[in-house]
């Protein structure tokens, strides 16, 4: 009977086949050669297969030895995985961690943090969204992320906590080809009012009715940073972008920096938070993201932003 196939039977399986020998493997899972010998026989007659041809000196595998002993290891990886999981939840670890980030935060940041991540928490999922503005926070607030990093969102509802992680440069530019990019001097607010400009749209509510970053009456709308870079990039109107996803376009001409008022050279310093609601602070493995972002403001290079960290 499959329902009676013992956690136990499985591991000896799959130490006999590591192994080479009953023997072998009974060494390895500290049980007596009779009991492995019996584990594997009873094992055979439950899924009614034999696993292993005994003709020779050594136990070989079948056919469907071979077939079945991909399908033990996982059993038991994920057997494995579950008590892993279990133990540090009991201690207080996250069992799932989700997290929404900004999208001006550097990718390369982003995957060194979760290539880390997966070294020190093995076990714990991780459940990452990208948005704009209020939608790195409304998520957070609806208690569907334990944290967030936000940096385009000027001004914070209340009952978040915030802690500051570093700076993301923020340049106005246009295609090289674009009028505003042969404007000699400081641009005034009136001459950027003549043209489109390139704006993320917020996919939540909070900044309903509010206009962040707008200097032209004529507006085009994206909800995605990739497509307003393509935009940017074909002539199609002049927007804000972080340092880091133009600087290599500026250095070969495809995009130029526009001088507007109010606007230091090189870019604005762009302030990136970790926000969590106020009595709700991410656990362990969502602590170690935030310190790990931390580390980032170390290695800041004047003209690119962080790197990866």
């Amino acid at each position: 009977m499959l329902e009676s196939v013992s956690f136990d039977q499985l591991r000896m399986f799959v130490a006999s086949a590591d192994e080479g020998s009953f023997s072998a493997a009974a060494r390895r899972v500290r049980r007596t050669q009779s009991a492995v010998s019996e584990a594997i026989l009873s094992l055979e007659a439950q899924l009614g297969v034999v696993l292993f041809d005994r003709a020779g000196r050594y136990p070989r595998l079948t056919k469907e030895g071979v077939v079945l002993l991909a399908d033990a290891r996982a059993v038991i990886t994920g057997v494995d995985a579950m008590k892993a999981r279990a133990k540090g939840i009991a201690g207080g670890l996250e069992a799932e961690l989700t997290a929404v980030l900004d999208v001006f935060l550097p990718i390369e940041v982003i995957a060194e943090a979760a290539r880390e991540f997966r070294i020190q928490f093995p076990a714990t999922p991780l459940r990452l969204y990208v948005e704009a503005l209020g939608g790195a926070v409304q998520p957070v607030l609806d208690g569907r992320a334990s944290f967030g990093v936000v940096g385009s969102l000027p001004t914070l509802p209340t009952g978040l906590i915030k802690e500051r992680l570093f700076d993301v440069k923020l340049m106005m530019v246009a295609a090289a080809s674009h009028p505003l990019a042969s404007y000699r001097g400081i641009i005034p607010k009136e001459e950027l009012a003549r043209h489109v400009q390139l704006v993320l749209t917020d996919r939540s509510t909070l900044t309903e009715g509010r206009n962040i970053g707008v200097m032209s009456p004529s507006t085009w709308r994206l909800a995605d940073l990739f497509a307003k870079h393509a935009f940017l990039v074909s002539g199609l109107g002049f927007g804000g972008m972080p340092l880091h996803t133009v600087a290599r376009d500026i250095a070969e001409g495809r995009l130029a920096e526009l001088s507007i008022e109010e606007a230091p050279p090189g870019g604005l310093p762009l302030p990136m938070f970790a926000v969590y609601r106020e009595g709700e602070p991410p656990g362990p493995a969502g602590r170690w993201i935030i310190e790990h972002l931390k580390k980032c403001s170390e290695g800041v290079a004047a003209k690119e932003g962080p790197r990866a960290c």
